[in-house]
């Protein structure tokens, strides 16, 4: 035994075992299937307790009111308002984020790369459409179209990450890219089609917002917490306008740099010096605190700008919407009465149906129609690895869309009965997708082996690239 383990300290038994808990579970947490599970577990626990003897407690929950004052100031709206118009900005900052990191140098960032998950999404949007406005033909029903245009990212990436490496990286590669694009489909959709007449003094607040993060930028500011004013700011002009205010959201993900900020040292160099820096103090025999506490303070800039403030701070909020915010949004939204819903009422079946048939047919024909056409035509080939088989599977898990198709379906209804009958749909439909995406996949590895296919044993270099995007 070496001089330096003999003189390193025993650590006490309790302390050794809950390094090893937390290690292990920080392991499991960045598992891709893990944060689906939390998201099914929150909807489950929310359709049981909405159908159970205590039902109307679940209710009363998201109704109470929560109020913030400050002096003679103060704001009150009900709890499901502050999830679904609060913490859902920070989900849709995470949005905004993927969508601008992919602009930059991921799938979205050459035409011709870009091409087929674009094809697909867009048929993946239409056809699911075009099937709910075959099937409700009133007015007010029409308002839930795009209910089922959406694609739950987590969902999806989770229950073909429960398929195991068998599965090309490839196919999650144009997953996930597809994911991204449906959620870029999404965010328009619900500014063009779900936002009220827009105010002139909201307009002037959101642009307040945005000119001060430009400026807070500008001056090199690089604490995220500095940009929180700046982004209430926003958000109070988005509410003001008659926009969903969660739209802020996306605005400041597509705003945070993809660089690292300019600095006057290089942060390795920045790194190095204060490392020596310490050293040398330490070594010194200082036992001086406040002189040890300043190269420390110059390491942790310096390792804060080694990454672009885009990467920092969306795996800095990644565990945080996967495990909260999104699990939080599932819980508020999911417990639908199934015995207080009226399929007889007028149009609640037809939206049912609607929602249901768009999600686990229209989805995947429209998502492989749209592929097949690109290709048909010459503007993109299937990448190495993917053949129409795997296309099909990420059909199928395209016709997930929990999160944001119940979230469309609470601006697109205002009618109770109306509101329910969508996301029963939702529930019902997303939940049969996941389980025949389950088993086409099944049936995808077992051809793919009997064929001889040589199994992935690995992500490819693309897919590893996109999983770091994903916070993991």
């Amino acid at each position: 035994m070496s001089r330096r383990t003999e003189d390193a300290p025993r650590l006490p038994q309790a302390q050794v075992v809950a390094e090893r808990v937390f290690s292990a579970l920080e392991r499991f947490l960045h598992v891709e299937a893990v944060s689906g599970v939390a998201l099914l577990a929150a909807a489950a626990a929310a359709l049981v307790w909405a159908n159970s003897p205590a039902a109307h407690s679940y209710h009363d929950l998201w109704d109470a009111q929560l109020s913030f004052g400050l002096g003679p100031y103060s704001v009150s709206q009900s709890l499901h308002f502050w999830i679904n118009d609060g913490l859902m900005t920070v989900f849709f900052l995470v949005v905004g984020m993927e969508i601008r990191r992919e602009l930059h140098e991921g799938a979205l960032s050459n035409l011709r790369l870009a091409m087929l998950p674009l094809a697909a999404a867009l048929g993946g949007v239409m056809v699911p459409a075009l099937i709910y406005f075959g099937l409700n033909s009133e007015p007010v029903l029409r308002e839930g179209w795009a209910v089922p245009t959406a694609t739950d990212i987590a969902f999806a990436v989770g229950v073909l990450a429960l398929l195991g490496r068998s599965i090309p990286g490839s196919v999650r590669v144009l997953l996930l890219a597809l994911a991204i694009i449906d959620d870029v489909a999404a965010v328009l959709i619900i500014a063009l089609f779900y936002s009220g007449g827009l105010q002139l003094s909201g307009l002037v607040i959101a642009a307040m917002g945005v000119l001060m993060t430009l400026a807070f930028q500008q001056i090199g500011l690089r604490s995220a917490w500095a940009y929180v004013f700046p982004g209430a700011v926003l958000w109070f002009g988005m509410l003001r306008t008659g926009a969903h205010p969660s739209l802020a959201g996306v605005v400041l993900g597509m705003m945070t740099p993809v660089l690292p900020m300019l600095r006057r040292e290089q942060p390795m160099t920045a790194a190095t010096r204060a490392l020596n820096d310490f050293g040398q103090r330490a070594q010194g025999g200082s036992q001086d605190p406040r002189e040890l506490m300043e190269p420390l303070k110059q390491l942790s800039r310096a390792q804060r700008d080694l990454l672009a403030p885009v990467v920092r701070v969306q795996m800095t909020l990644h565990p945080w919407v996967a495990y909260g915010v999104m699990p939080l949004f599932a819980l508020a939204n999911a417990g639908v009465d199934l015995q207080g819903v009226d399929f007889a009422a007028a149009g609640a079946g037809s939206v049912v149906l609607g929602v249901f048939v768009g999600l686990l047919i229209g989805k995947p024909i429209g998502i492989f129609l749209g592929s097949w056409t690109a290709v048909r035509l010459g503007w993109c080939r299937l990448p190495a690895g993917l053949t129409w088989p795997g296309v099909i599977l990420v059909g199928c898990l395209g016709g997930i869309g929990f999160t944001m198709s119940i979230f469309i379906a609470n601006l697109a209804f205002v009618d109770g009965q109306l509101l329910a009958a969508a996301k029963s749909g939702v529930l019902l439909g997303s939940l049969t997708a996941g389980i025949v995406g389950l088993i086409v996949g099944r049936l995808y590895t077992k051809a793919r082996l009997r064929s001889g296919a040589i199994p992935e044993s690995s992500a490819s270099a693309a897919e590893e690239r996109m999983a770091e995007r994903r916070g993991g």
